[in-house]
């Protein structure tokens, strides 16, 4: 099984430095570029499914590599980004204010920030594995994409890499970056074939964000 983990373009919160979570943003004019990039660099990728987050930020990426391949994408609630709870639709500064506590938490030790009226980074694992185990079972030998959020890709990337959760900010995913991994039946483990890769967004280098949020 190959499994490509792609994050959505970008929104004006992205550039912002908003707190997103489960608000449901759409993309920006930068983010929807970013969209029809990735679907013309993929293609050629005989994907036998496409599975997205049910929030449209997700869901036009998605659309754009639908319209390349044929594909229709499939809403799957486990790829929903984690829900930030009293964070959700306020600035980064804002919470290095309000919050100074579970910011440096959230900072240093992830694993252990569990937001008010929200989830925890375990939360969301619980969602990947249990969407991983369906995935494989139904396409064990399949090109499948998944469509989802920054924070969600950071925790499959654990995941697949049997990596802790403390290791969340080692991993960086910038806006419509690609992921592929490959599931390899001999050695029972993922194998990392391609991470936070951005080739396909070089003409619009001087249009992105650099800020990784």
């Amino acid at each position: 099984m190959k499994l490509y983990i792609i994050r959505h373009g970008q929104t004006a919160w992205n550039k912002e430095e908003v707190f997103r979570g489960t608000r449901d943003i759409p993309l920006n004019e930068v983010g929807l570029k970013e969209a029809v990039a990735v679907g013309a660099y993929l293609e050629s990728v005989p994907f036998d499914a496409l599975y997205t987050s049910p929030l449209s930020r997700a869901r036009q990426t998605a659309q754009a590599v639908a319209e390349a391949t044929g594909l229709a994408p499939l809403d799957e609630p486990n790829l929903i980004d984690l829900n930030f709870g009293d964070w959700q639709g306020i600035s980064l500064q804002e919470v290095k204010e309000k919050y100074p506590e579970l910011y440096a938490t959230w900072t240093t030790r992830p694993e252990r920030a569990a937001f008010p009226g929200g989830e925890s980074l375990n939360d969301v694992l619980t969602r990947v594995k249990s969407l991983l185990s369906r995935l494989l079972k139904e396409y064990p030998e399949d090109t499948v994409a998944l469509f989802t959020h920054r924070v969600v890709c950071k925790v499959f990337i654990c995941h697949l890499l049997g990596l802790g959760l403390e290791h969340f900010w080692q991993i960086e995913q910038s806006t419509a970056c690609l992921n592929r991994f490959r599931f390899s039946m001999a050695r029972r483990q993922w194998i990392c074939e391609v991470l936070n890769s951005q080739c396909h967004l070089e003409s619009l280098a001087g249009q992105r964000t650099t800020a990784d949020f």
